[in-house]
């Protein structure tokens, strides 16, 4: 048994640590991004904001694909199917591109009408849009770069990872730093500069990840051939997992995107106060991310070996761990939360609804965590990604929209209690899946 959890926290230290230290990085764009355009006034936050959303859009869907090419490459390397793997990342990696692309044309030529769905108010949307026109082309380097990461912390290289995200959040800093305010030789972009620094960021990031993959290569330490295209089989043995996770994951993002178009009709000091603490939530889930990732390869590499039982007390471990650790997490951020508003030039009410926005998501923190642990990773490592697209419409259609137009335009509430009240949907859908989870049907064997 000793022997056992040795071996168990040795794995999780190699994949999760690097992984949870990298989200932590990339999460950090945002956090700098905001703090620095937190300094243009309301305005700048709100529309940066409302940009961030509709790019969280991509960035989801995406991650959709990052996810499945995680599942089959784990599987494929628990059965040492080196073909398997290689054809799952080559598939994925051009699934992702194509997406990508299908996002950035209208971001380009509707920059405009894509940001009026969120806010009625001129001025927050124009800011919007000169954000959004930067920042879409950043969605193919994202593309490739989570489809790259999904293969190397799957093989365990995951500090590769880690090291791409350091230097691509000191350029973030200091591309801010220049182009925002103007200093240097720099001419005063503003929030253009904001967005001109992470595109800079994603582009190198990405081309050290290229980087990576090509040393290790040469060392022989990965197997790569380039893939033409996948067989018929191949190619539908993808499309019966991806897709039930593309439409949840879509409808997920499309549902938090909702969400947001309700905090839009708030007001200005509303979605500013929101939009100040969006870098907060994907710092401090990105923290847990690393969780949800190592328990893609743990469990699903165990499944490609039909270590059933191994897999479940895997699973359970992670999970706990998970939920331990958002609760003391969510303890931190109660104390601190008051604290956070005074780093932006905001007004005193926008920092107050800060403050209570704070309160209220570290009460529903442990939820999310436990949900991105089982939805994203334990359910979905067998490959029976269906069960998770019921849950999810279930959590965020059948509750948590309605509960978030009742509560903004029926009740007539504050945002703070909108957010609450509408994030509930985190515990059906948390009951739903741990009843899934303990039936074991989701424990399946795709090689």
């Amino acid at each position: 048994m000793k022997k056992e959890n040795t071996t168990f926290y040795k794995e999780l230290k190699s994949i999760a640590v690097p992984i949870a230290l990298q989200c932590a990085f990339q999460s950090s764009f945002s956090l700098v991004d905001q703090i620095m355009v937190g300094q243009l006034g309301s305005v700048s936050i709100a529309g940066s904001g409302i940009a961030i959303k509709y790019s969280s859009l991509v960035t989801v869907t995406l991650s959709a694909i990052s996810t499945v090419a995680a599942i089959m490459i784990a599987q494929y390397c628990g059965n040492k199917d080196e073909e398997g793997m290689n054809v799952s990342f080559f598939s994925n990696l051009y699934i992702a591109i194509g997406i990508a692309i299908l996002f950035l044309i209208p971001s380009l030529g509707m920059t405009k009408d894509i940001m009026r769905i969120y806010t009625k108010d001129a001025a927050i949307y124009l800011a919007g849009a000169k954000y959004l026109w930067i920042i879409a082309l950043s969605f193919v380097p994202m593309a490739i770069t989570m489809v790259i990461s999904a293969l190397l912390r799957t093989l365990e290289k995951s500090k590769w990872l880690l090291y791409g995200s350091i230097v691509a959040m000191m350029l973030n800093i200091v591309g801010n730093y220049f182009f925002i305010f103007g200093n240097g030789s720099c001419p005063e972009m503003g929030i253009e500069g904001a967005a001109l620094a992470t595109l800079i960021a994603r582009v190198v990031e990405m081309s050290l990840q290229i980087g990576f993959i090509l040393v290790l290569k040469k060392k022989k330490k990965i197997i790569l051939k380039p893939l033409v295209f996948p067989s018929k089989a191949f190619l539908k043995k993808i499309i019966i997992i991806v897709l039930p996770i593309l439409a949840c994951e879509f409808l997920w993002s499309l549902g938090e995107n909702i969400y947001a178009g309700i905090y839009g009709r708030l007001g200005r000091d509303a979605l500013a106060a929101m939009t100040l603490t969006n870098p907060v939530q994907g710092l401090l889930i990105g923290l847990f991310s690393g969780v949800s990732a190592a328990t893609v390869v743990m469990v699903g590499g165990r499944l490609g070996k039909d270590d059933y039982e191994g897999a479940y007390v895997v699973a359970r471990k992670l999970l706990k761990i998970g939920v331990i650790g958002s609760l003391g997490i969510s303890m931190i951020l109660l104390i601190c939360a008051r604290f956070y508003g005074r780093l932006f030039n905001v007004t005193e009410e926008v920092g107050q609804l800060t403050c209570y926005i704070l309160y209220s998501f570290s009460f529903v923190l442990f939820a999310k965590i436990a949900n991105m642990i089982l939805g994203g990773g334990i359910l979905r490592s067998g490959g029976n990604t269906k069960l998770t697209l019921i849950i999810d419409i279930i959590g965020t259609w059948g509750f948590g929209i309605p509960l978030g137009f009742l509560a903004a335009f029926i009740w007539n509430l504050p945002i703070y209690l909108v957010y609450l009240i509408l994030s509930l949907e985190e515990l059906v859908r948390l009951g739903l899946s741990l009843i899934l989870f303990k039936k074991r049907k989701w424990m399946k064997n795709i090689t």
